[in-house]
């Protein structure tokens, strides 16, 4: 890594990166359609018989959460549309995507269909279990990799590039004056903690890393400059108590790596840790109520999950979950990169 001054902190870039950053969050998307054509066959049956989720699992013997993961980006493609609960192909589905039409383009997509990523996905659909990192032979999934110091440390770098810009963009989107400690879940290289306790003079940070994470946070944070504002704590978020003095919480890029139940689990104990009133911010890309797009947020969920456990979450989905565990509804506010945050507070 090669963290910039404090000052980029606080100013962020002076042009707009956001088709360079749809362009990598989309990379895996044409696969997974490749995968749904060729190997599933996924409009034919689904001209046949329109069906919802559950019975299409069923019938193309797929599991949920990919499932899910698919129909939202074939309706953000205007491929498939929900009627009445039951998904259908769209007209373009059906004259180019449904065997039997004169124009209809399988060939012309099956001339790829054993691309790596492709084949993945066919295994991810049928298991719902993440593949390879970017479906690399010799590495391991995702959650396994980040224990190794190489791969760590090469993936910390990229998300620390990464949340520059969305950091700087996250303290323009919302106002933390009067808060005073914020804990940045899971938070790589403590870079959004160094973006907004640089925002806010008021403002101190926590970094909750595991082993070797938290030691590339604590150099990244020094290089930078912020080592009086922030501070690192070694610890699990799945297996450790949570420090109990902040009074935000921000969850940045990590909710979208795992499943419902292991979600529920971070969200309880933010919630169990945080004061009455206390903040959480829930820092991601998210897929609209309807699960009909944006385009640019189906994408990069076709590529969490193919890489992690987990998937882009709906404003819906997460009003439900924050709810069920004692959050108020969340406020929504954009932030940058198709990016947005949800605010909401313990009751």
């Amino acid at each position: 890594m090669n963290p910039p001054n404090l000052q980029s902190l606080l100013r962020g870039p002076s042009t707009d990166p956001l088709q360079l950053y749809r362009c990598r969050d989309a990379l895996y998307a044409t696969d997974l359609l490749a995968a749904a054509l060729v190997w599933l066959d996924l409009f034919t049956v689904l001209d046949r018989r329109p069906s919802d989720l559950p019975a299409l699992c069923e019938a193309l013997d797929i599991r949920p959460r990919p499932a899910d993961v698919l129909m939202t980006l074939l309706q953000a493609m205007g491929l498939v549309e929900r009627r009445d609960g039951l998904f259908h192909v769209t007209p373009v589905a059906r004259e180019h995507l449904v065997q039997g039409s004169p124009w209809y383009l399988g060939p012309y997509y099956a001339s790829m269909k054993d691309r790596p990523v492709t084949l993945d996905y066919v295994k991810v659909l049928r298991t719902g279990k993440p593949s390879n990192w970017a479906s690399l032979k010799d590495t391991k999934a995702w959650a396994q990799a980040m224990e190794e110091d190489a791969f760590a440390k090469q993936f910390t770098a990229a998300m620390d590039c990464r949340g520059l810009y969305l950091g700087t963009a996250l303290a323009r989107a919302i106002d933390l004056n009067g808060r005073r400690l914020v804990l940045d879940v899971a938070g790589g290289s403590g870079v959004y903690a160094c973006c907004l306790t640089s925002a806010f003079p008021g403002l101190r940070g926590l970094v909750f890393e595991k082993p070797p994470v938290d030691r590339i946070a604590r150099h990244a944070i020094a290089e930078r400059g912020c080592s009086e504002r922030v501070d690192v704590v070694a610890g699990d978020m799945f297996q450790d108590e949570w420090p109990a003095r902040a009074d935000t919480h921000l969850i940045s890029n990590v909710l979208h790596d795992w499943d419902v139940e292991q979600v529920m689990d971070i969200l309880r104990r933010s919630h169990r840790a945080l004061p009455a009133g206390g903040w959480l911010l829930a820092h991601d890309m998210h897929i609209n109520a309807d699960k009909t797009g944006p385009l640019a947020a189906a994408q990069y969920s076709a590529l969490l999950m193919s890489i992690t456990e987990g998937k882009c979450y709906s404003e819906g989905e997460m009003a439900e979950m924050l709810g069920e565990i004692g959050f108020t509804a969340p406020e929504f506010f954009p932030t940058a990169a198709d990016r947005s945050v949800l605010l909401c507070r313990k009751r």
